[in-house]
């Protein structure tokens, strides 16, 4: 969810770490990875694409709107 709504826009890991971990909880940015990774596999087969831009986090690409 984090991802979509920032459909378009670079996300950092630690931005995705923070939003996904409760007040008291650190995230790991390898967990943050290991979960980008699955997302990949999951969202592939629907033409979904998760960029990763080294040193700077991923990229979602923005959904097209539907031709009138």
């Amino acid at each position: 969810e984090f991802l979509v709504l920032r459909a378009g826009k670079m996300v950092s890991k630690d931005q995705i770490a923070s939003a996904v971990s409760g007040w008291d909880a650190d995230v790991n940015p390898n967990v943050v990875e290991v979960y980008i990774s699955r997302l990949r596999y999951k969202l592939e087969p629907a033409g979904v694409k998760i960029h990763s831009i080294r040193g700077f986090g991923y990229y979602l690409d923005k959904p097209s709107s539907p031709a009138n």
